[in-house]
């Protein structure tokens, strides 16, 4: 193979070949091959390496001693990366942004240069030496050796190349290097993924764990280790969920954002576990109770509850176990010579009558059972193969009820949990909703849980260690086989038995609250992407009794047009039903839009029966119910206040119910996830996962759908990928002092939008270039003798100097402007470049976007060319090159959300004691749990359809859904299996999906 390290095959491979991606697992696998060989990093004689093989090929031969020189500079750091970050990983780099950043690096002059290359081998030598000797200092503070400095993110200029063989050695990679303070502020212009060091902003682990993170993380997720290694590289860099999905699919295998989210939480838990692993050793290190297996035992810890288990007994103020009492008193070589030299043992000899703990032969029996349990409950092995006895035998939960006093716990919560009052279930086929009301249950001190393990395993568990694990290595009398057999149902009953049921408990609970978690986000993006009616004038009713509903009119454009208050259940609904009429026809709307709150179901029918009687002639009036989860919370919180200043509250809500169906991606987002309620237990989940899960939705659907940067709301703009509260406030400001933004180039001049915020955002921020154009003209006829040279280039608007571009852009920002048409695009402007080359093969212009005759040209030239063959001619990816493709094609008010189900829109009402078993009735799914999904029959009551009842052959295969299964919003077909009216419960069973 060749030996060229990484840093020299850049020279040779400018280009990735189409097939590159094929044979991302073969490269995965070989660099875990490699990595087993590799047990000690040697950094100066990589890069000695480097340069001898380095001097036919290389121009540049002055570069690899800088890098030597940068080695030791990097600084350690706190997250842990472990060696597959970087052998698994595939990324693309730019050779032309590479030579930029060469010439614009002074810190090597060519004297310099000629004095390194002069050095000899002895010098190296030395240095070398010097490295090694300095590695095993830190070795000996840490007590953790080898490859965790492998982490180490390779130069900036790294790729995998077309003919990039699989590598035999590590030696072949150049590690340490300090990256380029540039490479985060740089796009590639090719459009090409470009790769990101690891090390941009983290540095090399502190502690090399006994496991690699890779490995663990795709296990736990069920994806390639490659792409999990590329995941980790891009969330070590900032990069966002919808950047990362739209922008760097190629990277991710084409993943889906639920399951890059779930990759993304499974590496924070590991990362915390390594973490806490870290800090333990280093305060057992302090308390001087560190011993070499306790270290390996730490070092193999993967969760938190094994390394509780490990830990426990060293914690500050404990007393410590029985095994470390009998350690103190001197019994370990006791135990030690019974398992490997029992016919030399002598308890006899141990007795000291005036010490406590030795004074009889059973105290020191004793003693010697504790010490061989502790051994017994630490070994990996041990614990290995009780764990996977247990993954083939039957253990299963159980629940039964408390025995507590009735006067602490209310009858009614009591009756709630009478399907666990008397259960059990295999761990295996459990399912998640169980686990959490078992959970409740159990945390209103209604339940009792315990996990079963069968004494079947017990005693085979204890046979494999007798004859395998534990066995003397020579003849033991009888005495001495009672202690060991003693030791190991001791161990299994008093460690082992409690650290299953700990670990059971903790990954079913866990794996329930994440899939509850990820059912939330799936109904909350379902709910955010429900499609909005644009271009009418809606009235909003807040239902109410004694205080009356409220009443909003809005605009097609949103403005508040009237608000009132009506009460329509206080004997005075006929008197009323005139004030509505007369606001309906004033500001000719037809359109009601009704909570679903307290009143719902009377207002519901006070208008079914006005409609009915064709009271609102000639308006043609409709009505829907739309979920008013929220709005009061929204009403009242400071961002209401700002927005409608002055107005009564409980109005406030009624427009907010109003706009929800106008665009409810703008609305929702102005309302904490949790509060819109379509979830299950979210009272009882990790309110840190659950934040973070329904926040990075919030972002995906916001981005996904895209803003107009010149109309956006602030609240709105805050969601989008790469921004927060302080940018998006930057955002806004800018645009009321300077006017509209002319392209994306200018939201380079915003303060606090650096290169990085700004790549992340760019793809997602929509210019409307009619509002544009519109706001030229009128710039030209009112300023056309101020402004001075026309700019005809968009490299003129770009600021490489940020604190200096924008000092000028408040002087030259009616200057350097010039409208681009990809900016109302979903392009990003790293591919401005590509888009323009893709436009001139086809023959298409820019003033051609989003038009018919670009979609007929694009189709036309595909149909000759072929999608891979134009990717590769224009050195692209084929994911990109689509991005380019839909964001050319796609008319200018394009919204994907079109695509989804609108609100149901009824003149009629149906009541409960109507329906019949057998109805066959059409209905909206209101929400999707793990046991079920609730639909809204338009009875004032939703009915569910059980679980069981949804399968994949109902469910819709041509309907674009972004969620598996069914989520909010859903138009469905469903059949009435039972009514209990005295319950007020429905029973469904799901026909089709509409």
């Amino acid at each position: 193979m060749s030996s060229l390290p990484r840093r020299a095959k850049l020279q040779v491979q400018g280009v990735v070949s189409k097939d590159e991606f094929s044979s991302f697992s073969e490269l995965s696998s070989a660099s875990e091959e490699d990595d087993k060989e590799d047990s000690s990093w040697e950094p100066q004689k990589k890069v000695s390496r480097s340069r001898k093989q380095l001097a036919p090929k290389e121009s540049k031969p002055k570069r690899m001693p800088r890098v030597k020189k940068n080695t030791p500079q990097i600084s350690d750091g706190s997250e842990a990366v472990v060696k597959e970050e970087l052998n698994n990983s595939v990324a693309i780099a730019d050779t032309a942004l590479e030579d930029r950043k060469n010439k614009l690096d002074t810190v090597e002059t060519p004297k310099t240069a000629k004095r390194k290359r002069k050095c000899s081998a002895q010098a190296h030598s030395a240095q070398r030496t010097k490295k090694l000797k300095a590695d095993e200092e830190t070795s000996k503070a840490t007590n953790v050796e080898g490859e965790s400095n492998s982490s180490e993110t390779p130069s900036t200029s790294t790729v995998w190349g077309g003919t990039c063989k699989k590598e035999e050695n590590e030696d072949d990679f150049t590690f340490g290097q300090s990256p380029l303070k540039k490479m985060k502020t740089e796009t590639c212009p090719q459009g090409q993924p470009v790769k990101f060091p690891a090390n941009a902003n983290n540095t090399k682990e502190e502690v090399e764990m006994n496991w690699d993170i890779v490995q663990v993380l795709s296990e736990r997720t069920n994806v390639e280790p490659w792409v999990c290694a590329n995941a980790i590289r891009l969330f070590n860099d900032d990069n966002t969920i919808p950047f990362i999905i739209r922008y760097r699919k190629e990277l991710i295998n084409n993943l889906d954002a639920d399951s890059l989210r779930e990759v993304q939480q499974t590496l924070e838990e590991l990362r915390a576990v390594v973490k806490k692993v870290h800090n333990t050793i280093q305060k057992i290190k302090k308390e001087g109770k560190m011993s070499e297996c306790l270290l390996k035992a730490l070092l193999n810890c993967k969760t938190f509850e094994e390394l509780e288990h490990v830990s426990a007994p060293y914690k500050t103020g404990s007393k410590g176990t029985k095994a470390q009492r009998a350690r103190q008193l001197g019994l370990e070589g006791a135990a030690r010579t019974l398992l490997e030299k029992p016919g030399e043992l002598n308890l006899l000899s141990y007795i000291r009558p005036d010490v406590k703990g030795l004074s009889t032969i059973q105290d020191i029996e004793t003693g010697v059972q504790h010490i061989l349990a502790d051994m017994i409950a630490k070994d990996k092995d041990t614990l290995d193969f009780i764990r996977n006895l247990c993954q083939n035998r039957h253990v299963s939960i159980q629940s039964s009820l408390a025995k507590v006093s009735s006067k602490k716990v209310n009858e009614k919560d009591v009756d709630k949990f009478l399907l666990y009052q008397h259960f059990s279930c295999n761990i295996r086929t459990i399912h998640h909703h169980q686990i959490l009301a078992i959970n409740r249950g159990e945390n209103l001190k209604i339940l009792t849980v315990k996990v079963d393990i069968s004494d079947g395993v017990k005693n085979e568990f204890c046979r494999w260690c007798i004859q395998n694990r534990w066995r003397p290595r020579s003849f033991a009398r009888p005495e001495l086989m009672k202690i060991l057999h003693n030791s190991l149902d001791d161990s299994f009953k008093r460690l082992i038995y409690p650290l299953l049921c700990r670990e059971f408990r903790a990954k079913l609970t866990s794996d329930a609250e994440k899939e509850s978690v990820m059912m939330f986000g799936r109904n909350l993006r379902q709910l955010l992407l429900t499609s909005p009616v644009p271009g009418r004038t809606l009235m909003g009713v807040d239902p109410g009794y004694k205080h009356g509903c409220k009443l909003a009119i809005i605009s097609p454009t949103s403005q508040i047009l009237h608000t009132d208050v009506v009460y329509l259940h206080c004997g005075q609904g006929f008197r009323e039903a005139e004030k509505i009429k007369r606001l309906l026809l004033n500001f000719n709307c037809s359109t009601v839009v009704i909570g679903n709150g307290t009143a719902c179901r009377e207002t519901e029918a006070y208008f079914a029966d006005l409609i009915m009687k064709n009271y609102f002639a000639p308006l043609d009036v409709v009505y829907c119910i739309v979920s008013e989860a929220g709005a009061s919370i929204y009403s009242v919180s400071p961002e209401a206040n700002k927005e409608m200043p002055g107005l009564d509250p409980n109005l406030r809500s009624a427009v907010s119910i109003a706009r929800r169906v106008q665009d409810p991606l703008a609305e929702l987002v102005k309302i904490e996830p949790k509060h819109i309620g379509v979830g299950m237990y979210q009272h009882d989940l990790s309110q840190t996962l659950l934040k973070a899960t329904l926040d990075s939705v919030v972002e995906e659907c916001v981005s996904f759908v895209g803003v107009d940067i010149n109309i956006c709301s602030e609240v709105l703009l805050r969601h989008i990928a790469g921004l927060n509260a302080n940018r998006a406030k930057n955002i806004i400001e800018w645009r009321e002092k300077n006017g509209p933004f002319i392209n994306r180039e200018q939201l380079k001049k915003v303060k606090g939008l650096g290169p990085k915020s700004f790549q992340q955002c760019a793809g997602f921020i929509r210019i409307n270039q009619d509002y544009i154009r519109t706001f030229c003209s009128q710039q030209t006829e009112s300023s056309g003798q101020i402004q001075g040279v026309a700019v005809t280039s968009l490299a003129d608007v770009e600021v490489t100097n940020e604190k200096q571009g924008k000092k000028k852009s408040k002087t030259a920002v009616n200057v350097l402007l010039k409208p681009n048409p990809l900016d109302q695009t979903c392009i990003h402007p790293e591919s401005y470049d590509i888009a323009m080359r893709f436009l001139s093969s086809i023959g298409g212009t820019l003033c051609e976007t989003g038009k018919p005759e670009m979609q007929q040209k694009i189709n036309s030239f595909l149909e000759k060319e072929g999608i891979e063959k134009t990717a590769e001619r224009l050195q692209t990816t084929v994911h990109t090159l689509q991005v380019i493709i839909d964001g050319l094609s796609q008319p200018e008010s394009f919204d994907f959300r079109t695509d989804f189900d609108k609100p149901d829109f009824k003149r009629s009402i149906v009541c409960l004691e109507d329906l019949q078993v057998g109805t066959v009735l059409t209905g909206r799914v209101e929400n999707a749990t793990l046991f079920g999904i609730f639909v809204d029959i338009g009875v004032g009551k939703a009915g569910l359809i059980p679980i069981r009842n949804v399968t994949e052959a109902k469910l819709s295969k041509t309907k674009k859904r972004r969620s598996l299964g069914l989520g909010p919003g859903e138009k469905v077909e469903v059949q009435v299996l039972n009514i209990d009216i005295s319950r007020s419960r429905i029973t469904l069973d799901l026909i089709r999906v509409l």
